[in-house]
């Protein structure tokens, strides 16, 4: 690590939650090509880069698909923005956490290019902004405001507070998630957790609205949660929920969950299907909606036994998950969005990363309906890479 960096990551440390951006400010102006710092949040529609100001105002927002910090932010690589006129050239810079992107370290550079490495540096540092951030968050709502182009609802704002994040990537997969409509969602969820051989994913639709429908998800998300770090398989993982929902219910309220566990070595998959969220998957060019045998969904019954089936991907699969606000949908005219229209989104997509793939899909849903939603959307893509064997020389003697 060199000198300057170093001395950023020294001073993101010794920075107070709240200061983050002017302590990044600071070092790179003192030490690095740099004449100005701005940072930029990714909204929760993922559709503008809102700049961190003076909040809870922030500057104009600017697109997050079809502006220069929003090609850094869709690629995910630093975009340099040439000058124009009398202008400063300025660099780009992805924030980003372990895939979940976060926003854009917008910098305008003192001259008319960079040394050989500081461009890697800077981008290095942006990536350290972005741990920062997330740690940060546990203790001011700086950044968390900076995210809002409209007010959250508060069923919207509990729903936002319980997920794992938006994207995530490891070497056998990546996941991109996303919720419609972003400041009034109620009902629907996603939640995932990892270990070294095993990831859980949970698809969650919790009946009714508002509020209501908001609770009763965060009782269904953290019963799942609870008997998940109790390490119980999936099938009992259900179950405990289920009990926890009809305690508190007694049949007067349900979840739908489609309970997902992937074996990261070999690909084979448990799966626990408790009502509406369907899984379709993308396999060499041919998209097939993958069926299960349908169990109650929680809370419906006291005491419900569930059992957990088995399917295998392979390295080149797209699963998408999508909830019923997504393939029952119906437009202006009563017609449903059907899997036909699913199949041709998914098509269209398909060369896109993980993490773009839902907010795409969701917009040709929002056309359809003529964005009148009466449902929450939800869709969550994971892309499956698989396990890659270990170079002869690294496996054990």
């Amino acid at each position: 690590m060199t000198t300057d960096l170093a001395a950023v990551e020294r001073a993101l440390r010794a920075a107070a939650p709240y200061a983050l951006l002017d302590a990044v400010r600071t070092t790179l102006t003192a030490r690095y090509p740099v004449r100005d710092v701005e940072l930029l949040m990714a909204d929760y529609s993922l559709t503008v880069l809102q700049q961190v100001t003076d909040l809870p105002h922030t500057a104009e927002p600017v697109p997050a698909h079809s502006s220069p910090a929003g090609r850094a932010f869709g690629a995910q690589r630093p975009y340099l923005q040439k000058a124009d006129g009398a202008d400063a050239d300025i660099l780009h810079l992805p924030v980003s956490v372990r895939g979940d992107r976060l926003g854009v370290l917008s910098l305008t550079l003192t001259g008319p290019g960079l040394a050989d490495g500081t461009s890697e540096e800077l981008a290095e540092i942006a990536e350290m902004l972005g741990h920062q951030i997330v740690v940060a968050e546990r203790d001011t709502d700086l950044y968390l405001q900076a995210r809002r182009k409209d007010r959250l609802t508060l069923a919207a704002e509990m729903q936002w507070q319980l997920l794992p994040a938006r994207a995530c990537a490891r070497e056998e997969y990546a996941i991109g998630a996303q919720l419609e409509p972003a400041y009034a969602i109620h009902g629907d969820n996603f939640d995932w957790s990892a270990t070294g051989d095993r990831l859980t994913l949970t698809i969650t639709n919790g009946m009714g609205e508002g509020i209501d429908a908001s609770l009763l998800t965060n009782l269904a998300i953290n019963a799942l949660r609870n008997a998940r770090r109790a390490g119980v398989d999936i099938a009992d993982q259900a179950a405990l929920a289920d009990q926890a929902v009809w305690a508190q219910y007694q049949g007067a309220a349900h979840v739908s969950v489609l309970l997902l566990e992937f074996h990261l070595d070999t690909g084979l998959v448990e799966i626990v299907d408790a009502g509406s969220p369907q899984l379709v998957r993308l396999r060499s060019g041919s998209v097939e909606r993958i069926p299960f045998e349908a169990q109650l969904p929680l809370g419906l019954a006291d005491d419900t036994p569930y059992a957990a089936q088995q399917i295998r991907v392979v390295p080149g699969d797209r699963l998408i998950f999508v909830s019923d606000g997504v393939h029952a949908v119906a437009s202006a005219g009563g017609e449903a969005y059907g899997e036909k229209a699913l199949a041709r989104a998914i098509l269209a997509t398909r060369m896109l990363p993980a993490a773009e793939v839902p907010r795409a899909i969701l917009t040709e849903l929002a056309r359809h309906r003529r964005d009148m939603p009466d449902d929450d959307a939800l869709i969550v893509c994971l892309d499956w890479y698989g396990r890659h064997p270990a170079p002869a020389d690294a496996r054990p003697a």
